[in-house]
């Protein structure tokens, strides 16, 4: 159980340590820009599931309308599962068959490549859980109010 706590309040923290960096005029929007070129394919500049290849990969538990997930959630933004599905390394079987990219295989590829060529003095999974943070905090931006 304290486990879970520290990890929420990790969580927590990162969020929102990225959402006031976000909001720096100054720097770069990371978490908008992983979305648009990673995720508005499919679920739409707004994130409402309107982009251009929504419809091609089922839907079958209405996933592709990401301004959602905190009303489907009482509430409270899902942080851990969004961030889970986005990495999507850790599948389990009984879940079934998964239609969304993986794309903590492809950041931590990209990572590799950067530190391989030393343009990243981050370590690669450092550089992951970055991008999936900063991703996941694009998305809580994108909630419905």
């Amino acid at each position: 159980m304290k486990r879970t706590r520290m990890a929420w309040a990790v969580a927590a923290a990162a969020l929102l340590g990225m959402t006031a960096a976000a909001m720096a005029a100054d720097k770069p929007d990371w978490g908008k820009r992983e979305f648009e070129s990673n995720c508005a394919v499919c679920h739409g500049k707004s994130g409402r599931g309107d982009g251009p290849y929504a419809g091609i990969v089922a839907d079958n538990q209405g996933g592709s309308d990401i301004t959602t997930l905190s009303k489907k959630n009482g509430g409270v933004f899902p942080i851990y599962k969004v961030t889970q599905t986005i990495d999507g390394r850790n599948v389990v079987k009984a879940h079934g068959p998964r239609d969304m990219p993986i794309w903590g295989d492809d950041y931590l590829a990209t990572a590799k490549r950067s530190a391989a060529t030393a343009e990243s003095p981050f370590d690669a999974e450092a550089m992951v859980t970055y991008k999936i943070y900063a991703l996941a905090e694009y998305l809580y931006r994108l909630q419905a109010k």
